[in-house]
């Protein structure tokens, strides 16, 4: 019979997104069973002291893809390195995307995705699907996903013409396919058709290189396309979630909408809080390459304070880090052609101390527990299973130390990739005990890990912190039609048979006929003379 396994973190303070008390916590197995002051040590339990330090909820990591096949080449931080690193960074969850081929079944790539995931997941994990084309059979197989699988998250690109974009009409019908079944309709929030065009016109200006990327992109075209998406979905009163917020002008529309009392949430990722553009334009090619992403890195500087300002503010909710690592020589298949350099950065061993460094002058060790960890748990229907110290919930936890400083460097980080965006970036905030399912999985710089240790999280749909308000709307804001008495007098029309209506251009009096205006929706009458 197995040991129960029994950790007892002692003296920390403990930090939930609501308040901070200086506490004990006693683990055993894969849950926390008690949170309290002063608790008795139980026999054969490990002490972890936590004097002068913070207990706080695992990181989960909104926005990752890894081992993903694109741009004809595959991410090179697969499940089990990617949540290896995760885990070195205090982060115990991460929230990957399925990414089915334009016709092909969500069914089968989600399955797919769980048979290459399970068995190599350090850390527990759960999935967005992302839907790139529209059918009625893409609308049954989203419900099965919703009632069956584990998924209350559907994604729909904006962005990548031909490849996953939808059009608007596909837009509309696939949020109010997400209402109907409890989901959150997340987009990548960029206009495709003007991306493309943009393109054409930079490679024609002889303009090949990473910069090109950033110029056919300008933040207008992200802005334009979030404002758009927010408009369809509340016109189908759908839960909306954008994901990589990456410019000001983005970010003014989701805060904008977020005032009006839309339901919407912003997720700004750790590139675009702890680095900008300005590399798209450094002389080296592969340094340059290395920060390609989209929607891209904006150039100018002051936007990364900008997107913390509102991410501490709650204009902005969430953090992920779009985690998808090509090696430079796979950067390289575009050293002649930007559009052809693999769209992806790291982020997902670093986001964690990144927002720390960056951001907890601008806001508490509360709100920085929300951003990283609750708010995600809350909106995708995981809490208080996750992203809260609480009796019965998850032993994922983290116990940092706000005074520790790393520097970061791709010579030291656990990712596969050969650089790191973050290069030399001194952080204050390390996790020095990671603890995944009730396990200490990275301790003092060690990593403690095995592949499938992690489990799949089956999330259920109508979280109600996202529906609660979406069923409020529905009940008070239905429109109705006005009561009134029916039009009882004569309705005169007038018609001509002209070239207009049949193609004559004579009219004579024995040839009017009567045509039906409304029938042919018509609205202007006109009249003909010879």
């Amino acid at each position: 019979m197995t040991q129960p396994s029994r950790i007892f973190i002692k003296g920390g303070k403990v930090v939930n997104e609501d308040y901070s008390v200086i506490s004990d916590v006693y683990i055993e197995n894969e849950k926390i069973v008690e949170v309290g002051p002063c608790l008795q040590i139980p026999a054969g339990a490990r002490v972890i002291d936590a004097t002068d330090k913070l207990v706080m909820p695992g990181g989960i990591d909104t926005h990752t893809h890894m081992e993903l096949a694109f741009m004809g080449t595959k991410a090179v931080d697969d499940f089990y390195i990617g949540t290896k690193a995760a885990l070195a960074g205090g982060t115990t969850m991460i929230l990957d995307f399925v990414i089915p081929q334009k016709g092909k079944s969500l069914l089968a790539a989600y399955e797919s995705w769980r048979n290459t995931a399970d068995l190599k997941v350090c850390c527990d994990y759960s999935l967005h699907v992302a839907v790139t084309w529209w059918s009625e059979e893409v609308k049954r197989e989203m419900e099965i996903l919703a009632a069956e699988k584990g998924v209350n998250s559907f994604k729909m690109f904006m962005a990548y013409k031909g490849v996953f974009m939808l059009q608007d009409s596909e837009l509309y019908a696939s949020f109010a396919q997400c209402k109907d079944i409890g989901a959150i309709a997340q987009v990548h929030a960029e206009n495709g058709d003007l991306i493309s065009e943009g393109a054409k016109k930079m490679l024609s200006m002889g303009i090949t290189g990473p910069e090109g990327h950033e110029m056919c992109r300008p933040e207008e075209v992200e802005a334009e396309a979030t404002q758009r998406a927010i408009t369809i979905a509340h016109s189908v009163n759908c839960p909306l979630y954008v994901v990589h917020v990456m410019s000001k002008s983005a970010a003014k529309v989701v805060s904008s909408a977020r005032r009006e009392g839309r339901v919407v949430f912003g997720e700004p990722i750790a590139a675009g809080l702890g680095t900008d553009g300005t590399h798209y334009w450094n002389k080296k090619w592969e340094h340059a390459a290395s920060f390609v992403m989209g929607p891209p890195l904006r150039p100018d500087p002051s936007t990364p304070g900008y997107l913390m300002d509102l991410l501490a503010n709650d204009d902005l909710s969430v953090t992920g880090t779009d985690n998808c690592t090509f090696s430079i020589c796979q950067k390289a298949l575009g050293k002649d052609d930007f559009t052809k350099i693999p769209n992806g950065v790291n982020g997902v061993e670093d986001r964690m101390s990144v927002i720390w460094e960056k951001g907890v002058w601008q806001m508490d060790e509360n709100r920085f527990v929300a951003v990283t960890s609750t708010n995600a748990a809350k909106i995708f229907n995981m809490y208080p299973q996750k992203g809260r110290i609480a009796r019965n919930s998850d032993a994922d936890v983290v116990v940092w130390d706000p005074k520790m400083t790393r520097k970061i460097s791709a010579k030291t980080h656990h990712q596969a990739v050969d650089y790191n965006i973050f290069e030399g970036m001194e952080c204050h905030g390390v996790p020095i005990v990671t603890i995944s399912r009730g396990k200490v999985v990275y301790e003092n710089g060690k990593l403690n890990v095995s592949p499938g240790h992690g489990s799949f999280i089956h999330r259920l749909p109508f979280s109600e912190f996202v529906y609660k308000r979406i069923r409020q709307r529905d009940e008070v804001s239905q429109p109705t039609a006005v009561i009134r008495e029916p039009y009882k007098g004569e309705v005169l029309l007038w018609h001509c048979e002209c070239s207009l209506l049949c193609g004559s251009s004579e009219l004579r009096s024995s040839q009017i006929k009567s045509y039906n205006v409304l029938s042919l929706q018509i609205i202007s009458v006109f009249t003909c003379r010879v």
